[in-house]
């Protein structure tokens, strides 16, 4: 059964339906002190409501503001002029996350976790989840009312949130204290910053200890029987497996591992480790044990609209972990995500495709466009190409209204985005002479009326996993047709994700040296997740390549319309160059926040 938003809204307490009183009372409550045993730690109905509050703690990035700041990469260009954080990041100014008014998802002025409430801040929020799931911990001698399954659900939910903002949070800001106990507030601050790699081990203890207690679907546990057919978004042994993974693969990295060793190379042991976890959820998948899989690529809209299908959550059944939806409010709604990449005469937009990230886009038999056997014509630019360009770029004469139009309104139906084209817009979408559909269904428009279309974006799911399985046995074990002991190679599993579109698979060439099947992995990680979240701005940081020029530079394509309607007299031209330093691999931490104890620390450089 499908999770639908509006039974979501009924309450972020899903246990709610089973009489949750005092629990809910508890949830509207913020200081800690104010708890007591017999209200939110008795039973398990109760521990259960408290600690689902750490779910709502998890920010819709989404949903923060009224432009794509979920992509601070190489992704998207803004409009001209634009004031939101991708814009500051290109600018250079990366201390432009500690606006905490409303143009970062990264920050807020406060802790929000209230039911419709879009503008929760990843800083605060983790800090205050951290401490809320350290609390639920050292009460767990007081669930005394309840099964061993069901103090095992507890524990591992903990256990996976307790790890999961730690690893948010270092993922931006580098190394930092594990914080495995309530801090008191008479207590003396002096927790060192760990290395990376040192707050990774810890970090993995969590998820492994999380992985072993959950279960692999709710709905053949005996709680989750109460919620059955609702319990989709719920912590389970293969979401904690998937971060375990990603938290090994993430400390293998060159960034990580130079910033823990000194050396910017992958690190051999810690990618052998991501494999094993990877490996280890992915033979759930293989056995059918999970609802988990990749959809067929007839529905891959569905990962991540739900337009025509009455509100359901996209996603499903291959996202891994996203966050709850909180607010009913942009669904079919104008002034929300729907319209950051509509046609500037139809419905507004503000977010257009980097023209240099299209280029990731390869052929339909799986080559790179610049491989000399491609088939690649500049003459005939976006023929053949690999089937998702298809899915997520709008090109200069696609259709981008669907019914019918008003007469005024009807020269607008097809894009124009050709030098002087209706659709070519610096101050609204098509600076670059693409538009995005990738995220949002070409009725979401002022003809089209914005029908029920909600987007709602996986931080972690499926084909993310195969490609960091892929990376993992790459980097572990020395080629790409090595494999996991007794699993699949690396070929393989990137080949899951390659195919699963209908385009070819990557040719042996790339198979058979090291380095160029990185390179496609880094093209393939850019093409099969690209705009969909932080994906690329933290791939870029974590292989090093962030302050390489070709990834810093935004363009467009200028182009006239040939009489075939082809395009004619194409160039790249440079719109902005993103100012990086060697300090801007890791974001600068509030002075507030370093001036905290001596010991605690700015990044460096900054």
């Amino acid at each position: 059964m499908k999770r639908y938003i509006k039974n979501i809204l009924r309450g972020l307490v899903f246990f709610s339906i089973i009489g949750l009183t005092a629990c809910t009372k508890f949830l509207d409550r913020a200081p800690e002190a104010e708890v007591s045993s017999t209200d939110a730690f008795i039973n398990f109905t109760n521990f259960q409501g408290y600690t689902e509050m750490l779910y709502s703690c998890v920010p819709d990035y989404t949903s923060a503001n009224w432009a794509t700041d979920w992509n601070m990469g190489d992704a998207v260009v803004h409009k001209d002029g634009g004031i939101w954080l991708d814009d500051i990041f290109d600018k250079g100014d990366y201390w432009g996350w500690t606006n905490s008014s409303w143009i970062s998802w990264l920050d807020n002025g406060s802790v929000v976790t209230g039911a419709g409430d879009r503008g929760r801040g990843l800083w605060p929020n983790a800090w205050y989840a951290i401490r809320k799931a350290n609390l639920g911990l050292e009460n767990l001698d007081l669930l005394t009312d309840a099964t061993q399954e069901e103090k095992d659900l507890i524990k591992g939910q903990l256990l996976f949130f307790r790890g999961w903002f730690h690893f948010e949070l270092m993922t931006y800001w580098g190394g930092l204290p594990y914080i495995n106990h309530v801090l008191s507030s008479n207590e003396k601050l002096e927790l060192p910053r760990l290395s990376y790699q040192q707050l990774a081990d810890s970090v993995a203890r969590d998820f492994r200890e999380a992985a072993d207690l959950l279960p692999v679907d709710w709905d053949n546990t005996e709680a989750g029987k109460l919620t059955l057919g609702k319990n989709e978004q719920r912590i389970t042994k293969i979401t904690a497996l998937g971060y375990l993974g990603k938290d090994y693969l993430y400390a293998g990295s060159p960034l990580m591992n130079k910033s823990s060793t000194g050396s910017a190379t992958f690190n051999a042991d810690y990618c052998q480790k991501a494999a094993a976890a990877f490996a280890e959820l992915l033979k759930y998948v293989d056995s059918g044990a999970t609802k988990v899989r990749l959809v067929d690529f007839s529905n891959y809209s569905n990962l991540f609209y739900s337009s025509g299908r009455n509100g359901a959550i996209p996603g499903y059944p291959e996202t891994i972990f996203q966050s709850p939806v909180y607010s009913s409010w942009f669904l079919g709604c104008p002034w929300g995500p729907s319209s950051l990449f509509t046609e500037a005469n139809i419905g507004g937009g503000y977010s257009s495709p980097n023209a240099r990230f299209v280029e990731n886009y390869g052929m339909a038999n799986g080559l790179p466009i610049d491989d000399p056997q491609s088939g690649y014509d500049p003459a005939d630019p976006w023929a053949n190409r690999d089937p998702r360009f298809y899915h997520d770029i709008v090109i200069d004469g696609d259709q981008v209204i669907k019914g019918s139009a008003p007469a005024d309104k009807e020269k607008y139906r097809y894009a124009a985005l050709y030098n002087g084209g209706h659709s070519r817009n610096a101050q609204a979408t098509g600076r670059t002479g693409y538009l995005l559909r990738k995220l949002t269904p070409m009725t979401a428009n002022s003809i089209d009326n914005f029908p029920d279309n909600y987007m709602h974006l996986s931080y972690m799911r499926l084909a993310d996993v195969y490609l960091m399985y892929s990376e993992a046995v790459l980097q572990g074990y020395g080629s790409a047709t090595a494999s996991y002991p007794g699993y699949m190679t690396a070929e393989e599993a990137f080949n899951k994700v390659r195919t699963r579109s209908g385009a070819g698979p990557v040719a042996q060439k790339y198979v058979a040296d090291k380095d160029k099947f990185m390179g496609e992995i880094v093209r393939e990680r850019a093409v099969e997740l690209g705009f969909e979240g932080d994906f690329r701005f933290n791939d870029l940081r974590r292989w090093m390549l962030a302050g390489e020029l070709k990834y810093r530079e935004k363009t467009e394509v200028d182009f006239d319309r040939g009489p075939d309607g082809k395009p004619i007299n194409m160039k790249e031209k440079v719109i902005l160059t993103r100012p990086f330093e060697p300090k801007d691999y890791w974001l600068p931490l509030k002075i507030d926040d370093v001036s905290l104890y001596p010991s605690f620390g700015q990044n460096p450089g900054w």
